[in-house]
């Protein structure tokens, strides 16, 4: 009997794991984490993001997100400004500093998986497409 293929879970599970792990050791030398990491990537869009979306697309409960941006802040990474259309609402943004490290890392990121996939243009497009129509479906209980 010859071994069954792994399910889909099981595939995107030990592929974000490895990755994760490659990153991990890459943002290390930088002195953070790779959860630090994710927030960085998220701001280098320049767009300023409130804290509870922050906490929604890193996967992070809000005081953990909290404590994580403090940290981010104390290295002159972040900071934060109030939203001008809502002023109880928080934006974080990356820093100079913090653009720089980003520019920097993700260049060591890309390398380290740059041919990963034959074709990362289409392995994007069928991730992207997952990720949306699990968004758009509640789960069945």
């Amino acid at each position: 009997m010859g071994l069954s293929q792994p399910d889909l879970m099981q595939l995107l599970t030990r592929a974000e794991r490895l990755l994760a792990r490659r990153v991990a050791e890459i943002v290390a030398d930088e002195g953070h984490t790779i959860d630090g990491w994710r927030v960085i990537s998220l701001l280098a869009d320049g767009a300023g993001h409130p804290m509870t979306a922050i906490a929604d697309q890193v996967f992070l409960p809000p005081g953990t997100l909290t404590k994580l941006v403090d940290h981010l802040v104390e290295h002159n990474l972040v900071h934060r400004k109030v939203d001008p259309e809502d002023r109880r609402r928080i934006r974080a943004y990356l820093t100079p500093r913090g653009r720089a490290m980003h520019e920097r890392v993700d260049a060591r990121v890309q390398a380290s998986i740059a041919g990963l996939s034959a074709d990362d243009a289409h392995l994007r497009s069928l991730l992207a497409g997952l990720v949306e129509a699990m968004e758009q479906r509640p789960a069945l209980v």
